[in-house]
């Protein structure tokens, strides 16, 4: 037996594939070639059995072999048209290995993709006009060696089972008992037919994905399949909780893309003590030693099994999703999520914007040239060209008798107009709101400082402009309007004063009020707000904490309203519950970033400016 927990969910999902392999998709085996995935494949061979037939798909394959089509050799041979069918018509009901998926071509994986949705292969071409039913499943190998090498996500979406064996020991990959298996597989074939899916596990399958951050519904529908699947294995007819839990354990942790949120500790109110309270019944007595035992009949039931709780059920199938994440997963989420919660309209040179009248041409559509549109005249001829005799005929048939009718040397009509369209990225103005209040003012504005500098460094790449806002006292003071002069930033904060109190909420708001205006100006705003949450000044310019901290609250939600992507760095010692709420208000990335430097601060703000482009376009 594997000690490898890896290996282990490996050779169950060889398990579940070899039961319903053309319902679950098929299985993307990411491992470089050697001893591990050569034991999985051959455990998966074994358990298929022989009369599962397998073929393997040539990388550069041509769309007559794949899909079918005019065989020509045979249509010389024969004089007349000769159609030969394609390798996913000849592989159905049996596994389709693709081998080097990460370089199998966009078009490839997007016509096996379709056939996988259909079920069949539709081929309409070269004067062949055929379709066969087709259901397969699919074995993609990828040998890919860093993160952007991965095989296309058409393709992977349909693939219910994501495995990696990267870091599998070749002595943890241990054969099964494939003769024992041969027979559960057999059974489990016979029963999938049967199994029924209730409602509690499929709800916890959704709940699960969402808070996963699985965007697509796809995946569900597998987990779902491979629920049964898994409930056919071990003889069930009734998907249960542990069947659901392996579902997400296998397809829904591979695909997480955000962490879930963590539940806040409720504390149940303690109950009121009633006035009249009823006196409890007096025990039962014990029957006497020599009476009768009860007729066969009234023997009394055993007690039926706890039922888990409304909610429960969800919990546990999350729990095992989040379990199965292998480790540094749960530390990767969390930087990505922090960068895509940054904002939907920020970018490394701000967020893209369509137009049409100037940038980078972004395609050509068909419409008519109106307002700012221009019309593409290439397009609009190419589109009325093959019309043009059957016009002529048209305009022939209605012209009056004994009359030459007037043909124009095209026929162009609204149908054929099409219009070009551009895009273009807007400038990316970066707001920085510091706190220069307290002791620790001038390490805050130190750091500050440097990160303005380095980023202001990157302007003349980057297109970016930045503004320093700083606060203290009683007001929020505008060091530094947009700009991308270096001299300029250097000057505006050499004579930065620190200490005082913290007016948080004027600082909110007038960072908002900035980014409103660059906004409708036509930029894209970021705001950068390094703080440690807490507040003393409200925004009246009283002191006092508790109204300070509400002010604040009340200017966070303002603050997301103007839809600018945020990130808040505490800059506390010790990261605060208070600055992470605040976090939360604005809709803003956290980043508890305590003593960093200038160069780590430029490169947090620089990569959430590029994920949040990325997120929007």
């Amino acid at each position: 037996m594997s000690d490898s927990p890896v290996w282990a969910d490996a050779t169950l999902a060889a398990a579940l594939f070899a039961v319903d392999p053309a319902g679950l998709g098929g299985v993307a085996l990411r491992a470089p070639a050697g001893p591990v995935r050569e034991q999985w494949l051959a455990l998966l061979r074994g358990l298929l059995g022989q009369a599962v037939a397998q073929r393997r798909l040539p990388l550069h394959i041509r769309d007559d072999r794949l899909l079918g089509g005019l065989d020509l050799t045979a249509t010389l041979q024969a004089g007349r048209p000769v159609a030969q069918r394609g390798l996913l018509a000849e592989i159905d009901g049996g596994v389709l290995l693709v081998a080097m998926a990460e370089r199998l071509p966009a078009g490839t994986a997007a016509r096996l993709a379709a056939v996988l949705d259909r079920g069949e292969v539709v081929v309409e071409r070269d004067g062949v006009a055929q379709r066969h039913a087709t259901r397969f499943g699919v074995v993609a190998l990828d040998e890919g060696i860093a993160d952007d090498e991965q095989m296309p996500a058409a393709l992977l979406d349909r693939l219910a089972l994501h495995l990696n064996l990267g870091e599998v020991a070749p002595r943890d990959a241990v054969a099964i008992d494939l003769e024992g298996a041969l027979s559960q597989l057999a059974v489990a074939r016979a029963v999938l037919p049967r199994v029924s899916l209730p409602d509690a596990p499929l709800q916890a399958l959704c709940a699960a994905a969402l808070a996963l951050g699985v965007a697509s519904l796809r995946p569900v529908l597998l987990a779902a399949r491979l629920a049964r699947a898994h409930a056919a294995l071990f003889g069930r007819e009734e998907v249960e909780a542990d069947d659901a839990a392996v579902a997400a354990r296998l397809v829904l942790a591979p695909r997480a893309s955000l962490l879930p949120p963590e539940p806040e500790p409720q504390t149940e109110p303690e109950p009121e003590p009633e006035e009249n309270p009823e006196p409890e019944p007096p025990p039962e007595p014990e029957p006497p030693a020599d009476a009768p035992p009860p007729p066969e009949g009234e023997a009394e039931s055993e007690p039926p099994e706890p039922e888990l709780p409304e909610g429960a059920l969800d919990d546990v199938i999350l729990q095992a999703a989040l379990a199965a994440l292998p480790p540094g997963t749960l530390a990767r989420l969390k930087a990505e999520q922090a960068a895509q919660m940054a904002g939907r309209a920020a970018g490394k040179a701000g967020a893209v914007q369509k137009t049409g009248q100037r940038g980078r041409p972004a395609g050509v559509r068909r419409g008519e040239p109106r307002g700012a549109l221009r019309l593409n005249v290439i397009e609009t001829l190419r589109a009325a060209a093959p019309w043009q005799k059957l016009r002529r005929q048209a305009v022939g048939a209605v012209a009056v008798a004994g009359e030459r009718p007037a043909y124009t040397r095209i026929e162009v009509r609204a149908e054929d107009f099409h219009v070009s369209h551009f895009k273009q990225r807007r400038e990316t103005t970066t707001i920085f709101a510091v706190d220069a209040s307290g002791s620790a003012a001038l390490a805050r504005l130190a750091e500050a400082k440097g990160a303005v500098e380095l980023l202001l460094a990157d302007c003349y790449v980057r297109r970016d402009r930045v503004a320093v806002i700083a606060f203290r006292g009683r007001t929020a003071e505008l060091l530094l309007p947009p700009t991308r002069s270096l001299v300029r930033a250097k000057r505006a904060l050499a004579g930065l004063p620190g200490g005082g109190g913290t007016p948080l909420a004027t600082a909110i708001d007038a960072a908002a009020l900035l980014a409103d205006s660059i906004r409708r100006r036509g930029d894209t705003p970021v705001v950068v707000l390094l703080t440690d949450g807490r507040g003393n000044v409200a925004l009246d310019g009283s002191a006092g904490r508790a109204r300070a901290e509400d002010d604040a609250l009340a200017a966070a939600r303002r603050l997301r309203l103007t839809g600018a992507a945020v990130l808040l760095i505490d800059t506390s010692p010790r990261p605060h519950a208070q600055a992470a709420r605040l976090a939360a208000e604005m809709r803003a990335a956290y980043l508890p970033l305590p003593q960093a430097g200038p160069q780590a601060l430029s490169q947090v703000v620089r990569a959430t400016s590029v994920a949040a482009a990325a997120a929007r376009g």
